[in-house]
């Protein structure tokens, strides 16, 4: 698990729960998406396109593994 702080501008979409599986063939990749009318399996090459590139921004801004966890560990004490 990874935090994206919320300070960060460019993410209008990213507001439901996305998970992206993907392995050493990408055309085999699969995005999981919630939606309020149930979970959605989205494996369409050009829908994977779009997944993939806004997975890859919100991988780039999000903390580091231990950081996010001391994020949250930090948040929880303030609690």
């Amino acid at each position: 698990m990874r935090v994206v702080p919320f300070d960060l501008d460019g993410f209008a979409r990213a507001s439901s729960t996305m998970t992206y599986m993907g392995g050493l063939l990408p055309k085999l990749d699969t995005v999981v998406r919630d939606a309020p009318h149930g979970s959605v399996l989205i494996d369409s090459e050009a829908q994977l396109a779009s997944y993939r590139t806004r997975f890859r921004k919100v991988e780039a801004v999000s903390l580091e593994p231990d950081r996010s966890r001391n994020f949250m560990h930090k948040l929880a004490k303030e609690l």
